[in-house]
């Protein structure tokens, strides 16, 4: 049996774990936190901080394992490139590589060089001509550290460079145009640099602006700029040489414009896997893992469905005590992965988490009622 090790023990890279465990592997998980859920319910869990490269890298060869497997952060896609230095491990792009992707300063260069529409960034040593601004660390991650600060406000911006630093593993941070418009994501599974299968999703962010918490599958995207998409996404995967498998971008969208603002090749958090798998039927988890394992991350024919399907991380604006939820309206809750207990201190997003739900309904109208009140935050309570 070929030993795996998945270096993640969130609840998101539970389906990833599944497939795991079905395709007949034995599965390790590493992680430093014992409450995770992986770290719970695995057998083979190992209590450590990946981060540590070299113990993480000693972990790898006492195991003897055969492939690794990132899970759903960039941290965790960067330290497993990096312990693919002599390429062994197939799926994973090179060190220099995940960190010109991860790193948003890197990639604004990157991407301004090969012609990807991006904000503009404003460098630390020129004066701010364009306002609004958004600040953000370089390496944060859940929407940590971000400021908007607008021309009337401005002298709060060295203020807002400082947190984003304080949020910075390198102490680094960005300053760019902050562009209206809707956030959206466009995951896409690519192979030989063109993409093979690819989904657009709809995100918004009802406690915190800086982190999705309610988003959709759109089924019908204007083709045109998915077209576009995928070449940014084509694009990118030649300019750098990119391995087979996931490429997720986030982008703003206004009108018929759209700028880039991030690429991961990790499998998105919050169980998006199941919200793009409960939606339209496409194996998502299993398309991720597999080029992790030198299988083709492309599973062939797909008989795939479009089904009125929401996700939503239940949070909160501002700290609270969790007591119950009470629904406002009739829900038909598809799945309900419940992450705090009656009594708990909920911490404001995106520090804190009650649970992920997904939840459908039986006509487009329901649906769409449904997914007003969510955005309005009047779908529940928690009293």
């Amino acid at each position: 049996m070929k030993k795996v090790l998945l270096v993640d023990t969130n609840v998101s890279s539970a389906p990833i774990h599944d497939y795991l465990m079905r395709a007949g592997y034995e599965v390790f998980v590493c992680g430093a936190n014992p409450a995770d859920f992986l770290a719970k319910v695995s057998r083979n869990y190992v209590n450590m901080d990946y981060s540590d490269i070299g113990k993480t890298q000693a972990l790898v060869e006492a195991l003897a394992v055969d492939y690794i497997v990132p899970g759903c952060n960039d941290h965790s896609y960067q330290v497993c490139a990096e312990l693919n230095a002599d390429g062994h491990f197939p799926g994973l792009d090179s060190g220099r590589v995940a960190t010109e992707i991860n790193n948003k300063q890197q990639f604004r260069a990157l991407a301004s060089q090969i012609g990807l529409p991006v904000p503009r960034v404003i460098p630390d040593d020129k004066a701010v001509d364009v306002w609004p601004v958004i600040v953000k660390p370089v390496d944060a991650y859940s929407g940590r550290g971000i400021t908007i600060v607008r021309e009337q406000s401005r002298d709060a911006l060295p203020d807002a460079i400082r947190q984003a630093r304080a949020y910075s593993r390198t102490r680094s941070c960005i300053v760019e145009e902050y562009v209206e418009g809707q956030l959206f994501s466009h995951s896409a599974f690519i192979a030989q640099g063109m993409v093979q299968s690819d989904f657009v999703v709809e995100e918004h962010g009802t406690a915190n602006p800086f982190v999705v918490d309610t988003s959709r599958v759109v089924y019908d995207f204007p083709h045109n700029m998915l077209e576009r998409l995928r070449e940014c996404v084509a694009g990118l995967a030649r300019n750098l040489e990119l391995v087979d498998g996931l490429v997720h971008t986030q982008f703003i969208r206004h009108g018929d414009r759209f700028w880039v603002v991030e690429i991961t090749r990790r499998c998105p958090g919050d169980l998006y896997s199941q919200l793009i798998e409960l939606s339209t039927g496409f194996r998502y988890a299993e398309a991720y893992a597999r080029q992790f394992l030198g299988l083709a991350a492309d599973m062939g024919k797909q008989s795939l469905v479009q089904s009125r399907v929401m996700r939503h991380t239940l949070s909160l604006p501002v700290e609270g005590v969790l007591e119950a939820l009470r629904f406002s309206l009739p829900v038909q809750i598809e799945k309900l992965v419940p992450l705090s207990l009656a009594g708990d201190v909920v911490k404001a997003s995106p520090f804190g988490r009650i649970g992920l739900l997904f939840a459908g309904a039986r006509s487009e109208t329901e649906f769409a009622d449904l997914f007003e009140a969510t955005l309005k935050r009047k779908l529940y309570s928690i009293h």
